[in-house]
């Protein structure tokens, strides 16, 4: 019976060395999972500080192109209510100028031949020409209708 003991042995160390052989294999699994994590969770917090950098970055690019952008819409708007402005000037000036309605420049030029004819009528009746008379006054629409 002692031949047979030999091959039990051989098996219960045989058994032996592989229990203590995955009880290593675990713990060295496990001691390399936590570097790996480590190393995994050291990359993420780098990645993600490139990744905040880099959406920093683009959204002042984009800031920058939409203000001029804006900055572009607003001359040119500014530009088209300029023209929008000159065109109705000369529709009412047209307009006026159907209904005999003087303009600014007719009434000068009428006060300065006014002046002009006060300072003659002055001369060939001797008498002396008063200092320049009160300007014209511009009444209003209200004001003519209501006369």
């Amino acid at each position: 019976m002692a031949g047979k003991k030999k091959p039990i042995k051989g098996a219960v160390d045989s058994a032996q060395q592989l229990w203590t052989a995955g009880v290593g294999a675990i713990t060295k699994a496990q001691e390399e999972s936590n570097r790996v994590l480590e190393s995994l969770v050291k990359e993420g917090h780098e990645i993600q500080e490139r990744t905040v950098k880099f959406a920093d970055q683009k959204v002042g690019e984009v800031t920058g192109k939409v203000t001029k952008l804006a900055g572009s819409v607003s001359s040119k708007a500014t530009q088209h209510w300029d023209k929008l402005e000159q065109v109705f000037e000369e529709r009412v000036a047209r307009a006026l100028g159907r209904l005999g309605v003087p303009t600014n420049k007719d009434v000068q030029q009428l006060a300065e031949r006014i002046e002009q004819l006060s300072a003659a009528i002055a001369e060939l009746t001797g008498k002396k020409a008063d200092a320049k008379t009160a300007p014209v006054r511009r009444t209003t629409r209200a004001k003519k209708s209501a006369e």
